[in-house]
C-alpha cells in the first residue's frame, strides 16, 4: 500500500472531474422530460476522469511527494 494514500494530484483531479461528471449526469436526469444528451455527456466527464488519472500518473503526478 502506498505512503500517499491517495493524496496526490492526479487522484484528486481525478475524483474532481468525475464529480463534475456526476453533477452533469444527475441534471440531465432532474429534467421532465429527461435530457439523454446531457446524461451522456455526463457519462463521457466521468470516463474522461479515469484518463485523465492515467495520464498525469504516467506524467509522474502520482507519485509519493517528499513530506
Amino acid at each position: 500500500m502506498s505512503n500517499n494514500h491517495g493524496n496526490t494530484p492526479a487522484a484528486w483531479t481525478a475524483v474532481v472531474v468525475g464529480l463534475l461528471g456526476f453533477v452533469v449526469s444527475s441534471v440531465g436526469l432532474l429534467f421532465s422530460p429527461i435530457s439523454y444528451p446531457i446524461f451522456w455527456v455526463g457519462v463521457a466527464i466521468v470516463a474522461a476522469a479515469g484518463v485523465v488519472f492515467v495520464v498525469m500518473a504516467k506524467m509522474g503526478l502520482h507519485a509519493e511527494s517528499g513530506h
